[in-house]
C-alpha cells in the first residue's frame, strides 16, 4: 500500500465513524506515515496514526488500532484543551511534530487549520526546540525518579522501560526529527552516527541492557513473544489504555515486523519494544489469564529481562539511577546536536 492509499483511508475512516466520537472537534495525522511522500510504499507493520480532537470530558481508552481499506490505523484521542494555544503545543514534544506538517483531516471550526500554520511557521525557533527538548528530559526525570520498583512486576518493568526509552527522544526532538515510538532506539543511531557521535548511542544501549544482545538470541526472545503475544490476545478482557495493541490486528506492527529488523543488525535497538511488548503481554495475562497460562509463559520473560541484566526490583532501582547520573551527558549531546541542526540550516 503506498502511503497515500493509507492516509486516504485515514479520512475515510474519521469520516465514517470519527464524527460520531462523544465532542468530535477535529482531526490529524501523525507518525512516520503521515511524513511519506505519497507514492512511497507503506513499511511492513507500519500503522497510520489518526488524532482525533475531543471537547468535553476527558476522552476513555483510545480506540487504538484497528484495520480500514486495508490500511492499518492507530487511532488516539486528544482533549481539545491540550491545543488550546500555539504556544503549548510548540513546547510540547508529541504534540509539536504531527502538527507541524499539514495533516489536518477534519476541522470543523477552522482551528485545526489555524493551529497547524502557526506551529509549522515557529517549529525550528531556538526557543521551541529547546523547551521541547527540555519537556522530553522532565519526561526521563519524573518518571524514572517516581519509579515504584516494588509494583506488580510487568508494570514496574514498563514503568522503568518507557522514561528510559525517552532518552532517545530528546536527542531526536534536539535534531528535529519525529520521536518515534517503537523504532526509537533505530532512529537514535542512525541520527548519533550522522553526527559522528556512535559512542553516545552505545551507552544508551547500555542504560537499556541491550549492548551485548545477539541478533540469534534476540530472534529467539522474539519468536517466544510471539507465542506470549497470542496468549495474551486470546484472553484480553480487560480495559488496558494500550489494550489495542495486544490484538491480532496489532500483531503485525508489534511481532511480524521486528524479525525483518533483527535480520538487518537492529537487534539490539529493537530489544526495546520486544521487551516493551512483553511487559504488556504479561499485564494482561495477570489480569485475564488462567494462572497455569501465565506460569508457562512467565519463564520466557524472566529470560528476555535477564538478558538485559533485570532480574530483581533491585535491578529496576539501579538502572533508573544509572539512567539518571547519564542525564548530563546526555544533555550536552542533545545540545551539541541541536546546535549543529541550526547550523545547517541557517
Amino acid at each position: 500500500m503506498r502511503a497515500s492509499e493509507a492516509r486516504a483511508a485515514a479520512a475515510d475512516w474519521i469520516e465514517r465513524h470519527g464524527g460520531r466520537l462523544p465532542g468530535f472537534a477535529g482531526a490529524y495525522l501523525g507518525g512516520s506515515t503521515a511524513a511519506l511522500p505519497p507514492d512511497a510504499p507503506v513499511p511492513p507493520g507500519s500503522d497510520v496514526d489518526v488524532m482525533v480532537v475531543t471537547e468535553g470530558p476527558a476522552p476513555g481508552v483510545k480506540p487504538g488500532k484497528l484495520r480500514h481499506l486495508g490500511a492499518l490505523l492507530d487511532v488516539t484521542l486528544v482533549p481539545a484543551e491540550q491545543l488550546a494555544s500555539p504556544d503549548a503545543v510548540l513546547s510540547d514534544y508529541h504534540l509539536a511534530p504531527a502538527l507541524r506538517a499539514d495533516t489536518v483531516v477534519a476541522d470543523p471550526a477552522g482551528r485545526l487549520t489555524a493551529l497547524h500554520e502557526d506551529v509549522a511557521r515557529r517549529f525550528a525557533e531556538p526557543r521551541w526546540v529547546a523547551a521541547r527538548q527540555a519537556h522530553a528530559l522532565r519526561r526521563v526525570t519524573d518518571g524514572l525518579r517516581g519509579l515504584d520498583a516494588t509494583a506488580p512486576w510487568p508494570q514496574a518493568v514498563t514503568a522503568w522501560l518507557f522514561p528510559t526509552g525517552v532518552t532517545t527522544h530528546v536527542l531526536l526532538v534536539a535534531a528535529l526529527r519525529n520521536p518515534t515510538i517503537r523504532l526509537r532506539y533505530v532512529a537514535a543511531r542512525d541520527l548519533l552516527a550522522a553526527h559522528g557521535l556512535a559512542r553516545r548511542h552505545e551507552e544508551l544501549l547500555e542504560l537499556l541492557g541491550s549492548a551485548a544482545l545477539t541478533a540469534p538470541r534476540a530472534e529467539q526472545h522474539l519468536r517466544a513473544l510471539a507465542d506470549t503475544f497470542d496468549a495474551a490476545a486470546a484472553v484480553a478482557r480487560t480495559p488496558f489504555a494500550y489494550a489495542s495493541d495486544i490484538t491480532p490486528a496489532a500483531r503485525a506492527v508489534s511481532i511480524d515486523s521486528l524479525y525483518a529488523r533483527i535480520r538487518a543488525g537492529q537487534h539490539r535497538e529493537v530489544a526495546f519494544w520486544l521487551a516493551a511488548t512483553a511487559a504488556r503481554c504479561h499485564t494482561v495475562l495477570d489480569a485475564d489469564a488462567p494462572e497455569a497460562l501465565r506460569e508457562e509463559r512467565a519463564p520466557h520473560f524472566a529470560a528476555l529481562l535477564a538478558d538485559l541484566g533485570i532480574d530483581s526490583p533491585a535491578d529496576l532501582t539501579a538502572r533508573a539511577a544509572d539512567v539518571l547520573a547519564h542525564l548530563p551527558t546526555l544533555t550536552d549531546t542533545a545540545d551539541a546536536v541541536r546546535h549543529a541542526v541550526a547550523g545547517s540550516s541557517s
